[in-house]
């Protein structure tokens, strides 16, 4: 892994394991639609390779270029531009004991439904209340209208229909809403990034994101891979959660999103 592919981890990503899921058009790529919006140019573009995102996105679409250190032509809009951190797992802290469920209660294979209605049973079965802690699962397609749902509450970030195809998705059910939830974004080779965390506003401050950000480490960390995630500057309570966790600060990086200008003008006949 060298530092090239972290300084450019949706290129990376476009050319490795998310190669299944990216258009291309010359030097440039960017994810099919409904998984996300991220471009990739070259890391030192020349004036010509702006035209290559340009064809690929079509006039007027929006590029959001991510944390590439790149600056398009002048004629391209800007749409926004947000300061944060890119963060590396370091060393992952020590979970409280009992805090997840095991990794084999989470795989691929159990549904969520399943899994709550397991979690249920065994509760009642524990003579537990309906109170009974909020249950952590793994998420999957069925759970996209639910994911979808929370992000709109939450606003983590970008997240589409399709993003849940970029990597595993965790989640906390408390009768049987999703109330937090995070999962495997960008994955440059050797790392996988984290992305979408994020709880409910009515179920926040009960240590929920700590809950599913861990048990997405674990997944990380059992495939032998090192963890990364990006963060706005501002955003000074998530950075606090992550530093406990054990991540550190890389780089600052600059995430910016740019219009394609518009077809020109034909001139008059």
């Amino acid at each position: 892994m060298t530092a090239h592919e972290l300084d450019d981890p949706v290129g990376a990503s476009l050319r490795g394991r998310h190669a299944h899921l990216a258009r291309r058009a010359g030097s440039a790529a960017t994810y099919v639609d409904g998984v996300s919006t991220f471009a990739a140019v070259p890391m030192e573009p020349v004036a010509a390779d702006w035209d290559d995102p340009a064809r690929l996105l079509g006039p007027g679409a929006f590029a959001d270029l991510f944390s590439a250190a790149v600056t398009p032509p002048g004629d391209w809009e800007p749409v926004f531009e947000l300061d944060g951190f890119q963060m590396v797992l370091d060393r992952p802290a020590t979970a409280p004991a009992g805090a997840e469920p095991s990794a084999a209660a989470l795989s691929a294979g159990a549904s969520s439904a399943a899994l709550s209605a397991a979690a249920s049973s065994a509760a009642l079965s524990a003579g537990a209340s309906s109170a009974a802690r909020p249950t952590l699962v793994r998420l999957g397609l069925a759970d996209v209208p639910d994911m979808l749902a929370l992000t709109e509450q939450a606003r983590p970030g970008p997240f589409w229909a399709r993003t849940i195809e970029m990597g595993a998705f965790y989640g906390v059910r408390e009768e049987g809403a999703l109330v937090a939830m995070a999962g495997e974004r960008l994955a440059p080779p050797g790392w996988t990034e984290i992305s979408a965390v994020c709880t409910a506003p009515h179920a926040r401050g009960r240590g929920l994101a700590e809950r599913v950000v861990r048990r997405a480490i674990d997944g990380v960390l059992g495939r032998g891979e090192r963890v990364l995630l990006h963060v706005a500057a501002a955003n000074t309570g998530a950075i606090r959660l992550y530093e406990r966790l054990g991540f550190v600060v890389r780089s600052p990086v600059r995430f910016h999103g740019y219009r394609v200008p518009p077809e020109p003008l034909r001139p008059a006949a």
